[in-house]
């Protein structure tokens, strides 16, 4: 039997977070929990929540499950789970990948009202994507590569989108 999963998937939006979060949960069994859920007011579009709040629900959700996955973009929150020694996987398969991503992507009804809603803001999230690798903070390449490099745990960057379909078994065998 393999170890319990503990697994934080931290990269830039469109980067594949959330879809390898989830095969790794599926997979394993895992709980999944899309940080956006917690970083965000409910039903207001770009309200941030108290961080402290938003902080204080990743360790409950991480501390309530024997394995789970955490996913997203905000290095405050995932940092939050490092004491608990998860794997730690940064994905940064690259500007142009990311941007590919964001144009294919269903619809996400955890975040938007409709398609329709989610298109109208998609050049604003293209924007957004292309600048994390200028910008500074927690939400920026610099910011997830300075948390990368703190962390003394096991841990793992790509810099390829894996494929699901038929995962490279150096990838299956790091997951445990």
């Amino acid at each position: 039997m393999s170890e319990l999963l503990r697994l934080a998937i931290l990269g830039n939006s469109g980067s594949g977070k959330s879809t390898l979060a989830r095969w790794v949960a599926d997979q394993r069994g895992a709980a999944l929990l899309d940080l956006d859920t917690v970083a965000w007011e409910p039903d207001q579009i770009a309200v941030p929540r108290d961080a402290g709040a938003a902080q204080a629900d990743v360790l409950v959700f991480c501390q309530s499950n024997a394995q789970w996955v955490i996913e997203g973009c905000y290095a405050s929150l995932v940092a939050t789970v490092l004491p608990l020694g998860p794997r730690l996987l940064l994905l940064n398969p690259g500007e142009e990948q990311c941007l590919q991503n964001c144009r294919s992507r269903p619809w996400e009804p955890h975040k938007y009202a409709s398609r329709e809603e989610q298109d109208q803001r998609l050049a604003g999230l293209l924007a957004w994507v292309s600048d994390y690798y200028r910008r500074d903070g927690e939400m920026s390449l610099a910011g997830h590569l300075a948390l990368y490099a703190a962390y003394s745990g096991t841990k793992r960057e790509l810099t390829a989108q894996p494929s699901l379909e038929s995962p490279p078994d150096e990838l299956l065998a790091w997951l445990g």
